[in-house]
């Protein structure tokens, strides 16, 4: 592949990285990230995505910009209220990095839809608010061997993981099953800086993986309390064998029997409105 001067410039940093090198900003110039959630954690990542040169970069996210998602989605800005998150995010990007292809998917992920979306690409990112899609997303990946980053924030706090098939457990195996009645950022807060950082390890996560560099967050968890501006692991190992879904009785699995666990608990608040939620 052949760099432009302009490429050059912009990859320079990248390029005397022993890990990275010419061959690396090749291969990320020639791989494909989604990211489902174009938010508080979405901006970060999208961003650093496009900087780091990823080739094609998909949004898939069906909300709109409202001013109250300025405090920590950077990636829009006042002039975006009213639009689409996947139009404004595409903008911010194209203008940071026009080396990257931006695919929109305007719409939010269903049990019907997000096999076909999560599909082309090589790495997918969960920046949602909703443990319900945080669900979706993790059993759709699973289930279609798709690598992902998960991660979450809320009040001063926030946890990351990366699922890659045959590596770790994955959400379910953490988790169980979706939380109820969990805290959201609209009812406790949330520091914007915090799901801006998350985001940044989403992004490293996703680059590290398609360069086949360092240690992934598979098989733990790491948590970062920005109030004190401590972390700590949290190791989870290999999947649990009574995982419904990447455990032993994974081949009767199946997202439309599993439907009803998707659906978003109806509130008073709009999606807008909601959280990052904490791991």
């Amino acid at each position: 592949m052949f760099f432009s001067k302009e490429q050059a410039q912009r990859y320079a940093r990248h390029f005397v990285l022993k890990e990275i090198g010419v061959s690396g900003q090749q291969r990320l110039l020639q791989s494909s990230v989604l990211v489902i959630g174009a938010g508080a954690l979405g901006s970060s990542a999208l961003m650093y995505l496009a900087a780091a040169g990823i080739g094609v970069i998909g949004i898939s996210d069906g909300d709109r910009v409202e001013l109250s998602n300025l405090g920590r989605q950077i990636i829009h800005g006042q002039s975006d209220i009213g639009t689409l998150k996947t139009e404004s995010a595409k903008r911010s990007l194209h203008e940071h990095n026009p080396d990257s292809t931006v695919r929109l998917i305007s719409e939010r992920v269903t049990p019907d839809n997000i096999e076909s979306v999560i599909a082309p690409y090589d790495f997918i990112l969960d920046c949602t608010d909703r443990f319900e899609t945080k669900f979706l997303i993790n059993d759709a990946c699973v289930l279609m061997k798709k690598p992902y980053s998960h991660a979450g924030a809320v009040r001063f706090e926030g946890q990351a993981m990366t699922y890659v098939p045959g590596y770790g457990g994955c959400l379910r195996c953490v988790l169980g099953g979706i939380p109820k009645n969990s805290a959201t950022c609209a009812d406790a807060g949330v520091l914007g800086t915090i799901p801006g950082i998350l985001g940044c390890i989403q992004a490293t996560e996703a680059i590290k993986y398609l360069l086949g560099v360092g240690e992934l967050l598979t098989g733990r968890v790491l948590h970062i309390d920005g109030l004190t501006m401590r972390t700590h692991t949290i190791h989870i190992g290999t999947a649990r064998e009574d995982c419904p879904v990447c455990g032993k009785g994974r081949a009767s699995f199946s997202l439309s029997e599993h439907r009803s666990e998707y659906e978003p608990v109806c509130c008073a608040r709009s999606v807008s409105e909601g959280s990052d939620f904490p791991l």
